[in-house]
Formats: C-alpha cells, sequence, structure tokens
C-alpha cells in the first residue's frame, strides 16, 4: 500500500516544530522536571514523534492524532517539551478540520469529556487547587483546539455550500435565460409568418393568375393587388423590424393588433380573394366591443388573419364566415370555409399557420381545433376553432 504524499506546508510546519523542539532541549528548556526519565535524550522521543504527525496532519488526520496523543502522552513521563505540546494542539485542530465527518463531530465531545473526566479525578486524587489547573491545561490543549476547529469546518462547509447555490442560482439563471429566448424566437416566429403570410399569399395567387392568364384587364388588375400587398407586407415588416430594434424606455409603445381591425382585415381578404369567388362575412355575437385583455385581443386577431390567409390559399369557392361570440369567461373564435377542390390557383402551404395558431392559444391555457366539418348541406368545411380564456393571470407562468 502507498502511503499518501504529505502536503508541502504541513512537512514545512513539522520541520519548523522539530526545530524548535530541538532549539528548546538544546538551552535545556523544559516543561518540568523529576520526571521517570530524566535522561536529556528522552524529550527526543516524543518531540520526533510529534513531528511525524505533524507532516500527516492533512493527509491522514485521524493516523496523526491517535500518534500525536501517544507522544503527548509519553511526553509526560519525560522532562516535556513545549514544542511537543504546541504541535499537539495543531494536530488536534488538523483531524477536525480536515478528518471525516464523524470524527470531527466526535472529537470535541470526546475531548471535552476527557478534560471533566480528568478534572475530577484530580480533584477527588489531590483535593487540591492544582487539579483545577491540571483540568484547565487539558482543555486548553485538547478540547480548545478542537472546538476551534468545529468552528472553522462550519464556517467553511457554510461558505462551500453558499457557493455552490451561487452555482446553481447562476445555472438556473442561464436555463431560464435560454428558455427565455427560444421563447421569445418562437414569438418572433409567429408574429412574423402571421403578419407577412397573408400578403405573401395573395401576392402568390395573384401573380400565378396573371401568368397563366393571356388577358391584360386580368393582368392589369392582378398586378394591382399584387403591388397593394406587397406595399403592405413591407410595411408590417419595416414595424416589426422597428420593434426589434427598439431597446430604449423612452421609445413609445407601438400599436397592437385588436379585434377592432377585423373589418379592415376582411375587407382586404374580399379583395384578394373576390378573383378566386371567395365572399367573407363578419359575425360579432358579443354584448358589445368590451375590452378585451391584450393577449386575447392580439391572439384572436392572428388566429382570424391566419385562417384567412389559409382560406386564400386553399378554399373553393364561396363564403368564408368569421364568428365571434364571448360566454362563460371566454372568447370563441370561429372561422369556417368551404372544403373542396379549388379550381383556381392556389399557393403552397408549410402548415407552420396551424402550429402558431394552436401554440397561441396553448400559451393562454386555451383550447383549440381545426378540421373539415359537414355543413348540414350534404357538403363540409374546413373549421378553426379557438376558445380563449378572458383570465390570463397564469399566461405568463405557463409561457
Amino acid at each position: 500500500m502507498t502511503l499518501p504524499r504529505p502536503h508541502r506546508h504541513d512537512v514545512l510546519i513539522a520541520a519548523v516544530g522539530l526545530f524548535g523542539g530541538l532549539l528548546l532541549w538544546w538551552f535545556g528548556l523544559y516543561v518540568s522536571g523529576e520526571r521517570l526519565f530524566e535522561q536529556r535524550w528522552a524529550a527526543l522521543v516524543p518531540l520526533a514523534v510529534m513531528s511525524g504527525a505533524e507532516a500527516l496532519r492533512r493527509t491522514m488526520p485521524r493516523t496523526a492524532l491517535f500518534t500525536g496523543t501517544l507522544a503527548i502522552v509519553a511526553d509526560q513521563f519525560t522532562n516535556g517539551s513545549l514544542a511537543t505540546v504546541l504541535m499537539f494542539t495543531d494536530v488536534m485542530y488538523a483531524a477536525v478540520v480536515y478528518g471525516p465527518p464523524a470524527s470531527a463531530r466526535r472529537i470535541p465531545y470526546t475531548t471535552g469529556l476527557i478534560t471533566v473526566a480528568l478534572t475530577v479525578v484530580l480533584l477527588i486524587w489531590w483535593q487540591n487547587a492544582v487539579a483545577l489547573l491540571v483540568g484547565v491545561l487539558t482543555g486548553g490543549i485538547a478540547f480548545l483546539p478542537a472546538i476551534t476547529g468545529a468552528i472553522v469546518r462550519n464556517h467553511r462547509n457554510a461558505a462551500e455550500a453558499a457557493r455552490l447555490r451561487a452555482e446553481q442560482t447562476a445555472l438556473l439563471a442561464e436555463m431560464d435565460r435560454a428558455q427565455a429566448v427560444v421563447a421569445e424566437r418562437a414569438r418572433m416566429a409567429r408574429e412574423l409568418h402571421d403578419m407577412v403570410a397573408n400578403h405573401l399569399s395573395a401576392i402568390a395567387i395573384h401573380s400565378t393568375a396573371a401568368l397563366s392568364l393571356d388577358d391584360p384587364g386580368t393582368t392589369r388588375q392582378a398586378l394591382t393587388v399584387i403591388r397593394e400587398n406587397s406595399v403592405a407586407g413591407l410595411a408590417e415588416m419595416r414595424r416589426l423590424i422597428g420593434l426589434l430594434r427598439e431597446s430604449g424606455a423612452d421609445t413609445e409603445p407601438a400599436a397592437t393588433a385588436t379585434l377592432a381591425g377585423l373589418d379592415a382585415l376582411l375587407a382586404q381578404a374580399g379583395a384578394n380573394g373576390g378573383p378566386s369567388g371567395l365572399s367573407f362575412v363578419l359575425e360579432d355575437a358579443r354584448d358589445g366591443d368590451g375590452d378585451l385583455p391584450v393577449p386575447v385581443g392580439l391572439a384572436a386577431y392572428r388566429i382570424v388573419q391566419e385562417s384567412l390567409t389559409n382560406a386564400l390559399k386553399h378554399a373553393a369557392p364561396g363564403e368564408v364566415r368569421v364568428a365571434l361570440s364571448q360566454e362563460d369567461g371566454a372568447l370563441t373564435v370561429t372561422v369556417s370555409s368551404p372544403y373542396g377542390e379549388r379550381p383556381g390557383p392556389s399557393a403552397p402551404g408549410s402548415g407552420a399557420g396551424l402550429v402558431g395558431m394552436r401554440e397561441r392559444v396553448a400559451l393562454l391555457g386555451g383550447v383549440f381545433e381545426a378540421g373539415p366539418v359537414p355543413d348540414g348541406e350534404g357538403r363540409k368545411r374546413w373549421r378553426v376553432r379557438a376558445g380563449l380564456p378572458m383570465d390570463t393571470s397564469g399566461e405568463e407562468r405557463r409561457a
């Protein structure tokens, strides 16, 4: 078995202690006289053993304490050396600071009991105040270093626990920051898609129609619609980029899309979808306009906008109905469009629109469904329905 290499600081402490003990021995400075072994060299044996224990104070603290205890006991049978006593106090301190947790808990209690027991025994035996002095000295070289080591160890453990808590807090903060970045990127993607997809879809449909029909009047009308949607799309893009660039607190808040703009939205959809045989109808069954929470109003507007965009891309000729109702503390948005084969040109879709609508509803804790349903006349309609709760107090928590 390979013994652990002593720490260089412990070796230095042991060398200094041994040199000090040898210096005291050279000048004949002993702790007391008239002991069992009065030879001058006898005091050097416990001194050398205690120096060896000092060298192991950090790497083998329990072995060092056991060896040092034997050395301090043996030192009592010689003339004694002050260096041996001082090194023993350091070995006792190191055993508590660097030793196993169980030993660190037991040593202070053990040395305290030994100090009290020795004092009581000497009082009974000697029956004078000298026994109290011996008890104080015993406590000074055994109990006091052990208590000091326990205090230092407790402070070190508390500091380490505080450091670990700080690291964990920093890690959690970094995880929260990463999640916030991901959530913000998803929100930006939804906003960009909802704002621009409607215009780009109209551009794609009308440009396809202009290319497929050799009619100057139809081509001119298509180009007019393309220009209008291009300008509107660029305006929306500039507004979004402006929002992303805003960083100061003095900038004025930008206007948020609300349900009050549905009439203009449907009018624009009617202009874009008229050539494809689509008409758009708004049925608002709410009792008065009422003030909606901003997240609810924005989500409802974007859901209607994206549903109209999907109707322009995929719906068969017919009526597109947008219905709003409010009851039981929830706003219900329903958009239905003719479901079937589209005779004219259509624009490709990626499915991101349905994903974005579902995410918006989920962030508010609502219910979302989309799919074909029978219309009661033997045909089918594509219906999008979203139930948005009016209470958004848990929105941030769910997000």
